[in-house]
Protein backbone atom coordinates (compact mmCIF):
# COMPACT_ATOMS: atom_id res chain seq x y z
CA UNK A 1 0.00 0.00 0.00
CA UNK A 2 1.20 3.22 -0.94
CA UNK A 3 1.27 6.36 1.66
CA UNK A 4 -1.78 8.59 1.57
CA UNK A 5 -3.42 11.53 3.12
CA UNK A 6 -6.68 10.53 4.48
CA UNK A 7 -9.63 12.43 3.01
CA UNK A 8 -11.26 13.65 6.79
CA UNK A 9 -7.64 15.70 6.47
CA UNK A 10 -8.83 18.03 4.04
CA UNK A 11 -12.26 18.41 5.55
CA UNK A 12 -10.48 19.19 9.09
CA UNK A 13 -8.30 21.85 7.64
CA UNK A 14 -11.23 23.56 5.93
CA UNK A 15 -13.50 23.58 9.17
CA UNK A 16 -10.30 24.54 11.27
CA UNK A 17 -10.52 21.30 13.06
CA UNK A 18 -6.91 20.73 12.43
CA UNK A 19 -4.18 23.31 12.58
CA UNK A 20 -0.89 22.32 11.46
CA UNK A 21 1.13 25.36 13.20
CA UNK A 22 -0.50 25.27 16.72
CA UNK A 23 -2.19 22.09 17.59
CA UNK A 24 -0.46 18.59 18.83
CA UNK A 25 -0.08 15.77 16.50
CA UNK A 26 0.97 12.22 17.84
CA UNK A 27 2.58 9.02 14.96
CA UNK A 28 1.45 5.60 16.29
CA UNK A 29 2.94 2.48 14.45
CA UNK A 30 0.73 -0.12 12.68
CA UNK A 31 1.01 -3.48 11.70
CA UNK A 32 0.29 -4.97 8.26
CA UNK A 33 -2.26 -5.98 9.07
CA UNK A 34 -4.08 -2.32 9.15
CA UNK A 35 -5.44 -1.01 5.99
CA UNK A 36 -6.20 2.09 5.85
CA UNK A 37 -9.42 3.40 3.89
CA UNK A 38 -8.81 7.03 2.41
CA UNK A 39 -12.21 7.54 2.26
CA UNK A 40 -13.67 6.43 5.27
CA UNK A 41 -11.60 6.47 8.20
CA UNK A 42 -11.49 9.66 9.57
CA UNK A 43 -10.51 9.02 13.58
CA UNK A 44 -7.99 7.16 15.59
CA UNK A 45 -10.46 4.73 16.48
CA UNK A 46 -10.74 3.69 12.84
CA UNK A 47 -7.22 2.30 12.97
CA UNK A 48 -6.80 -1.22 13.76
CA UNK A 49 -3.90 -2.82 14.18
CA UNK A 50 -1.27 -0.57 16.48
CA UNK A 51 1.76 -3.04 17.38
CA UNK A 52 2.75 -3.52 20.60
CA UNK A 53 6.82 -4.45 22.22
CA UNK A 54 8.92 -3.33 24.62
CA UNK A 55 9.65 0.39 24.51
CA UNK A 56 6.28 1.18 22.02
CA UNK A 57 3.44 2.63 24.42
CA UNK A 58 -0.25 2.63 22.96
CA UNK A 59 -0.82 6.02 20.84
CA UNK A 60 2.42 6.80 19.95
CA UNK A 61 4.54 9.63 20.53
CA UNK A 62 4.76 13.28 19.70
CA UNK A 63 5.64 14.35 16.02
CA UNK A 64 6.16 18.01 14.65
CA UNK A 65 4.10 19.20 11.76
CA UNK A 66 5.21 22.73 9.78
CA UNK A 67 3.63 23.57 6.84
CA UNK A 68 5.50 25.61 4.39
CA UNK A 69 3.51 27.78 1.22
CA UNK A 70 5.03 27.84 -2.40
CA UNK A 71 3.22 30.58 -4.12
CA UNK A 72 5.45 29.70 -7.05
CA UNK A 73 4.26 26.35 -7.45
CA UNK A 74 0.76 26.76 -5.75
CA UNK A 75 1.58 24.29 -2.89
CA UNK A 76 1.94 23.97 0.61
CA UNK A 77 4.15 21.06 1.59
CA UNK A 78 3.37 19.20 5.30
CA UNK A 79 6.58 18.07 6.99
CA UNK A 80 6.38 15.38 9.45
CA UNK A 81 9.63 15.21 11.84
CA UNK A 82 9.71 11.66 12.70
CA UNK A 83 9.87 10.45 16.20
CA UNK A 84 11.97 7.67 17.82
CA UNK A 85 11.29 4.82 20.31
CA UNK A 86 14.28 4.27 22.43
CA UNK A 87 15.61 0.88 23.30
CA UNK A 88 12.68 -1.08 21.38
CA UNK A 89 11.73 -3.98 20.27
CA UNK A 90 8.87 -3.93 17.56
CA UNK A 91 7.70 -4.54 14.41
CA UNK A 92 5.29 -2.15 12.22
CA UNK A 93 4.45 -1.56 8.46
CA UNK A 94 3.80 1.99 8.76
CA UNK A 95 2.73 5.16 10.51
CA UNK A 96 -0.20 6.87 11.29
CA UNK A 97 -0.34 10.75 12.40
CA UNK A 98 -3.25 12.21 13.77
CA UNK A 99 -4.15 15.38 15.78
CA UNK A 100 -3.81 14.29 19.13
CA UNK A 101 -7.11 15.69 20.99
CA UNK A 102 -5.61 13.85 24.64
CA UNK A 103 -8.76 11.96 25.57
CA UNK A 104 -10.83 9.46 23.53
CA UNK A 105 -9.61 8.04 20.11
CA UNK A 106 -13.04 8.85 18.52
CA UNK A 107 -12.02 12.22 18.82
CA UNK A 108 -8.15 12.42 17.29
CA UNK A 109 -8.48 13.54 13.76
CA UNK A 110 -6.00 11.41 10.86
CA UNK A 111 -3.68 13.16 8.95
CA UNK A 112 -2.06 10.35 7.07
CA UNK A 113 -0.71 7.14 6.78
CA UNK A 114 3.11 6.63 6.11
CA UNK A 115 3.93 3.08 4.53
CA UNK A 116 7.27 1.85 5.03
CA UNK A 117 7.30 -0.22 2.49
CA UNK A 118 7.64 -3.73 4.53
CA UNK A 119 8.06 -4.30 7.53
CA UNK A 120 10.48 -2.62 9.76
CA UNK A 121 11.66 -4.19 13.22
CA UNK A 122 13.99 -3.07 16.22
CA UNK A 123 15.35 -5.44 18.78
CA UNK A 124 16.45 -3.69 21.94
CA UNK A 125 17.58 -0.49 19.87
CA UNK A 126 16.49 2.71 18.47
CA UNK A 127 13.23 2.71 15.87
CA UNK A 128 13.43 5.64 14.26
CA UNK A 129 11.03 6.85 11.41
CA UNK A 130 12.58 9.12 8.86
CA UNK A 131 9.86 10.74 6.61
CA UNK A 132 11.74 11.94 3.27
CA UNK A 133 9.13 13.92 1.50
CA UNK A 134 6.79 15.99 3.02
CA UNK A 135 2.86 15.49 2.37
CA UNK A 136 2.00 17.68 -0.75
CA UNK A 137 -1.26 19.97 -1.03
CA UNK A 138 -1.53 21.55 -4.52
CA UNK A 139 -3.82 23.32 -6.34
Amino acid sequence: MASLIYDSYFDDLNKGNVVPSSDSFKGMLVAAAYTPNKGTHAKRSDVTNEITGTGYAAGGVAVTVAVSLDTTNHRADVTITGPSWASSTITARAMVVYKSRGGASSADNLVCYIDFGSDVSSTGATFQVTVTSPLRIQN
